[in-house]
């Protein structure tokens, strides 16, 4: 931990692992207001924060018998996915570009899906859609799409790469979410919150929560834990549809069992002697010797890593490195001369539709790695040699 904030106003304290002349203003006021929330208990701010829509990016917070849908996002379960293959750097052509074709004919990306359900999406999804019924009404008309979504990408800081650690070994890795579906449940229920008498007098009503033993809570947690199942089995059929291109171009690989790990959710925890419903906004699981995933920007390094289980974190670390200029102020900075020049040796798109994805908009995730010394130990550092982008 770096320092505390928050101290001596309302509320609880909050942990920073991110110096506090880094966080911008507007992120600091989130912060307050989420530590003054009646039913906080504990807030952890990882090294990647910034400002979020509610609360910020990056952050994990414990509340007593209550769970704020914007503390999560609304895009419910995202995280990462990672396979370690028998390749080595060496047995790898001059050009991936062939591959990547491949890899994009195969998944689609952005606002796509795929025309007929591969077996790999049925197979990661076939008890879900059981389910589906059970969810709000006004999602029901979402069934077929939300079928034909799972194993696809999805578009902005999404992706799928080919990386090579240290060792030269070759590695598998994708970040993506709960697709549409997840976004559609999550901003019925934050509408839902947000009329709510109880949260009338909330200093943002952007926090609007659900209270335990309510029907809105009981509702709420029946889609939110569906959407996160859901984005589960997006990633493991996104997997298996990668290694089967990876695989095609390489008959001999064989894969290792998969790292898999959610940094937008919301989980039941045990921390200091009391059950919490924890949201992590931006932020990984990592209690002692679990294994996660924090990515850096394309172009940079990775990381897969083994948690510490820091207590005042939460046993949380960070899920990447971490925005330090909105989208469209990169797309003003940045021109794809620069995009070229930061993605030099990564295979990938390098034309304007992908500029605020640019490494530059990114904090070092060097910097957000030195921060949380504590909460993690780095098992492999990756580095892209193709990425694929919605």
């Amino acid at each position: 931990m770096i320092e505390m904030f928050n101290e001596k106003g309302p509320g609880v304290p909050v942990r920073l692992w991110a110096p506090l002349e880094s966080i911008e203003s507007a992120a600091l006021d989130q912060l307050r207001n989420v530590a003054r929330l009646p039913w906080a208990v504990h807030v952890a701010v990882m090294p990647d924060v910034h400002y979020g829509k509610g609360a910020t990016v990056g952050s994990v917070i414990g509340l007593r018998g209550a769970v704020s849908p914007a503390a999560v996002g609304v895009d419910i379960g995202c995280g990462m996915g990672a396979v370690r293959t028998s390749l080595r750097a060496a047995d790898l052509p001059d050009s991936l570009r062939e591959l990547r074709r491949d890899i994009e004919a195969t998944i689609p990306v952005g606002f796509n899906w795929h025309e007929e359900v591969p077996r790999a999406a049925e197979a990661a999804s076939r008890t879900l859609f059981d389910e589906f019924d059970q969810l709000d009404a006004r999602v029901h008309g979402l069934r077929g799409k939300a079928i034909k979504q799972v194993g696809t990408l999805g578009g902005g800081n999404h992706f799928i790469e080919l990386s090579i650690d240290t060792e030269d070994r070759v590695w598998l890795m994708l970040h993506s979410g709960s697709r549409n579906i997840g976004k559609e449940l999550a901003e019925i229920h934050i509408a839902v919150a947000k009329a709510l008498a109880h949260n009338a007098d909330l200093p943002d009503r952007d926090l609007s929560v659900f209270l335990a033993g309510t029907p809105e809570m009981a509702a709420y947690r029946r889609d939110l834990f569906w959407a996160q199942r859901y984005a589960l089995a997006n990633r493991t059929a996104l997997l298996h549809l990668h290694q089967g291109v990876v695989g095609q171009h390489f008959p001999r690989a064989q894969f290792d069992a998969p790292i898999l790990c959610h940094h937008n959710y919301v989980a039941e925890e045990q921390h200091f002697g009391e059950e919490l419903l924890v949201t992590r906004k931006g932020a990984i699981s990592a209690r002692a010797g679990e294994l996660g995933i924090i990515p850096g920007s394309m172009g940079t390094a990775s990381f897969i890593v083994k948690g510490l289980g820091n207590a005042d974190a939460l046993c949380s670390a960070s899920h990447g490195a971490g925005r330090r200029m909105s989208r469209g102020a990169a797309k003003r900075k940045f021109t794809t001369a620069d995009l070229v020049a930061q993605t030099a040796g990564v295979e990938c798109r390098k034309d304007a539709g992908v500029l605020d994805e640019i490494p530059g908009a990114y904090k070092a995730i060097e910097d957000v790695m030195s921060n949380q010394h504590d909460l993690v130990e780095v098992v492999a550092q990756l580095r892209a040699v193709l990425c694929v982008k919605g």
